[in-house]
């Protein structure tokens, strides 16, 4: 026993690594060209690589050469070399920068690794002059740097004066030779003015940052603003250092993004934070030069809201302000809530992956049990000393596959039977089962909208998430209270962006479960849908109620969102597509279905019951059969349970343990088989592969597919194999041996029926 338990926790082990892998290597393309869309509007090669440097993706200015070393060619001597190098390092720092120089051009190129992205590494190639001007063309405004006694314009600079470009240049000479810095005008011919900023830049030098005319605030009598409105409104947000740390001025585009007034002057390192290291260390090495024109992402310490901005430091040009900085600072929110997001959905994917593949292992032990379980009953009576403890078996072995079950709910991996559905008429028909699910201290109330269309759901599902959600406001209302369900018709006119999730146009319709209770506390709220993520005490509940829920309503194209205040209670909105009215034929299809109804989980108590006997497994009158069956299986205990029981009923069974083996009992032109029962995930060739192949020499012989996996993964290859059904793991001795006799019936019937899901 210890050791087929060892050798299960093995297997799934290997599945769990398998699967982590295969996410991995998907997370890095998807991530990575989520980041080079993101990088679209960069003038500057952007190129998103794994930790080995292999290109996963580039934004368009990289034009199609997404190679590190291919950038870097004639650059340096070797390099790959340089590559591999730039690699170590950023692994080991998480971010570095080199340069390289060709007479009076450079090329910067700065790495960084993103959180949480499974080894991306962000490479940003930029083109240096010497004396400095690239930190700011990333803002995508007109720069003219100074070199000496020769000005050059920047791309953005040479594209906004086409054709002028001599006159901006004579222009900026004579005011710069006049002595003229911060925020001065310039006269161009035919009477044209523009007004300019300078910007310190690296090297004692400045970048000149031209404006568009109207973008600057004008005086009484129409000409331009005194310097200091200039600066307050240029569309850059700027702020100086002193050499002490402080605030020393800042213009209204930097206070609105940082949340300070005009009269306050804290510490820089009071505004932003989470460099990793001291915000001080980081002003004292751009002042020795070692962190000047590097742009660092940080977080501003706003009490009411997350923000984070992108700042890059420069020298001030000031005589009279020794060691003071200029902070170039830049919104770099969105970028942040982007990555969050992407790691966020991915981490969710990689969850719900692992938790399928667990489930299909997991489904393949629990056959094995319930199945010999049920073979142990069949010969004994309540009477029997094991009795009670056999039962015992067999119920926590029906707890774990209602478990698997859930987990391939959050999968969204479950077999769903969508149809259209009313609102109105399920909660109404539900409503008699949740009042005893909420007990007498609390109250449920129900309201619907008049103008509420039907949606196109699977209703067990569906009722299955509403009971879930039920069942949480109860239990975050220990003294009682009002539990609220609500619907509502909603037409979205515009994309509609709430949280993470963006909300497409047209017509929805919602449901909220709004309770009374205890709340969510705000840094909690967003891991409520992970699976085994509960607050409750141990024992009392498994943390798979929301991630159900949240699974569910996903795989069904829903949305599901949480709001909550501490104290004041939860509501929980379910977002589905409305369906046109007429769609709704029948105001509550009642398919028949082989499932039995939804039921609350069995009570926690394991210990055995001594009460009236429980009725044993039962199987259709045995009866000498003659049916020759051909049972594939690569499980071995699976596979000894399944060929034990269909023996009991007088069949006769080969056992084989993959596809090829399979194939090489029917190379026998004398074996008669009447029947195929094969798994459908093996080595080597799989279950629809090696029927599609016995077919062709033995056509019309029926075809039962068991798996772990969900019929929906399977349904592709499935779909070949004609008048085959589905028999899902785990299955009892009972379900076997009634899809058997089923398919053997079809086999003699006139007219063969196809396979029921």
């Amino acid at each position: 026993m210890v050791a087929a338990t060892a050798s299960a926790t093995l297997a799934l082990l290997a599945v769990a690594a398998m699967l982590v892998r295969a996410y991995a290597a998907r997370r890095r393309r998807f991530v990575g060209a989520a980041l080079a869309r993101s990088a679209a509007t960069d003038p500057d090669p952007v190129v998103v690589t794994d930790l080995k440097g292999r290109p996963c993706a580039a934004n368009p200015a990289a034009g199609g050469m997404a190679d590190p070393a291919e950038r870097l060619h004639g650059w340096c001597v070797d390099a790959a070399q340089v590559v591999d190098s730039l690699l170590v390092e950023v692994r080991r720092r998480e971010a570095t920068t080199r340069e390289f120089w060709r007479q009076d051009r450079g090329m910067r190129v700065s790495l960084h690794s993103v959180e949480g992205a499974f080894g991306l590494i962000v490479w940003h190639f930029s083109t240096l002059m010497r004396g400095g001007g690239r930190g700011l063309d990333v803002l995508g405004l007109p720069v003219v740097t100074r070199e000496g006694v020769q000005l050059r314009l920047n791309p953005a600079a040479r594209a906004a004066f086409m054709g002028e470009e001599a006159e901006v240049l004579d222009a900026l000479e004579q005011v710069l030779d006049a002595g003229n810095s911060g925020v001065f005008a310039l006269s161009l011919p035919g009477g044209r003015g523009i007004q300019a900023v300078s910007v310190p830049s690296r090297d004692g030098l400045a970048d000149i940052v031209l404006l568009p005319p109207h973008t600057l605030p004008e005086g009484g009598d129409g000409s331009p603003a005194p310097p200091a409105s200039v600066f307050e409104e240029i569309p850059v947000a700027l702020m100086q250092i002193d050499a002490e740390g402080r605030v020393g001025g800042s213009n209204r585009l930097a206070r609105q993004l940082l949340g300070l007034s005009a009269e306050e002057a804290p510490f820089f390192s009071e505004v932003v934070e989470g460099l990793g290291r001291p915000v001080p260390d980081w002003l004292d090495d751009a002042r020795a030069g070692r962190a000047l024109g590097r742009p660092e992402v940080l977080r501003a310490t706003l009490p009411q809201q997350e923000t984070f901005v992108q700042i890059i430091l420069r020298r001030a040009t000031d005589q009279h302000a020794e060691g003071a900085l200029v902070a170039v600072i830049s919104d770099a929110t969105e970028l942040k809530s982007l990555e969050a997001r992407f790691v966020q959905s991915q981490k969710m994917q990689a969850i719900g992956q692992l938790a399928g593949g667990i489930a299909h292992d997991f489904n393949n032990l629990l056959t094995a049990i319930s199945g010999h379980c049920d073979l142990l009953l069949l010969n004994r009576d309540r009477f029997d000393p094991d009795y009670n403890d056999l039962l015992q078996i067999h119920q926590n072995a029906n707890r774990a596959a209602a478990l698997v079950r859930q987990l391939l709910a959050f999968s969204r991996k479950q077999t769903l039977k969508p149809e259209v559905v009313s609102l109105e008429s399920l909660l109404e028909e539900l409503t008699h089962l949740l009042t005893r699910l909420v007990g007498e201290r609390i109250t449920l109330a129900l309201s619907h909208d008049p103008a509420l269309t039907a949606i196109r759901a699977d209703k067990r599902q569906l009722e299955q998430v509403i009971m879930n959600l039920v069942v949480n406001a109860r239990d975050a209302m220990p003294m009682g209270g009002t539990i609220r369900i609500e619907t509502e018709a909603l037409h979205l006119l515009d994309e509609h962006e709430h949280g993470r999730a963006r909300l497409p146009v047209g017509d929805y319709a919602l449901i909220r479960v709004i309770d009374q209770g205890i709340g969510i506390p705000a840094d909690i709220i967003d891991k409520i849908f992970e699976p085994f993520f509960t607050t409750k005490k141990i024992g009392e509940g498994t943390g798979l109620g929301l991630s159900t829920a949240y699974g569910i309503v996903k795989q069904m194209g829903g949305y599901i969102f949480a709001e909550s205040i501490e104290g004041a209670g939860t509501t929980f909105t379910l977002y589905f597509a409305a369906e046109p009215a007429e769609a709704l034929t029948d105001p509550l299809p009642a398919p028949a279905r082989a499932e039995e109804p939804a039921a609350p989980p069995p009570p926690a108590d394991p210990a055995p019951r001594r009460g009236p006997a429980r009725p044993r497994p039962s199987l259709p009158p045995v009866t000498v059969n003659s049916a020759a069956i051909l049972l594939v299986e690569d499980e071995a205990p699976v596979r000894a349970f399944a060929a034990r029981a269909l023996r009991l009923q007088g069949y006769q069974v080969f056992e084989a343990q993959d596809g090829e083996q399979a194939l090489d009992f029917l190379r026998d032109p004398a074996l008669r088989v009447d029947l195929f029962v094969t798994d459908v995930i093996m080595p080597g060739i799989d279950g629809p592969g090696w029927v599609a192949e016995a077919l062709e020499d033995r056509p019309g012989t029926p075809v039962v597919f068991v798996s772990g996996y969900t019929e929906d993964t399977l349904s592709a290859a499935m779909g070949r194999i004609p008048g085959s059904v589905f028999l899902g793991k785990p299955f009892s001795l009972k379900d076997l041996s009634a899809v058997i006799a089923r398919q053997l019936v079809t086999r003699d019937a006139p007219e063969r029926v196809a396979g029921e899901g």
